[in-house]
């Protein structure tokens, strides 16, 4: 079974292939999903990756290796925990 990897601190730049290669040194890459803003759609600064092998090779070669002229930050992706609730909506009227 495969592992995510939270990647984070990428210059804005970066491409999904540019963290496929660096990442695919260590191992099969299953899958990179870029996070983009949802409002603007700009790429916020961070990615998951996906790999089948070699994911706690690439956690402790990549963590603070500089790419694109910043730190990497790489661990582990842990998983949310689930939200309560549905979206809460602001009202113009005050409630007692």
């Amino acid at each position: 079974m495969g592992k995510t990897i939270y990647v984070g601190n990428l210059p804005f730049g970066a491409s999904e292939d540019e963290v496929r290669d660096l990442f695919g040194a260590f191992g099969a890459v299953t899958a990179v999903k870029l996070v983009n803003d949802r409002d603007t759609g700009r790429f916020r600064g961070f990615c998951f990756v996906d790999m089948d092998t070699g994911a706690e090779d690439a956690i402790r070669d990549l963590d603070g290796k500089e790419f694109g002229g910043r730190p990497l930050r790489v661990n582990e992706a842990k998983e949310r925990a689930p939200r309560s609730g549905g979206p809460r909506r602001r009202s113009p009227y005050r409630t007692a």
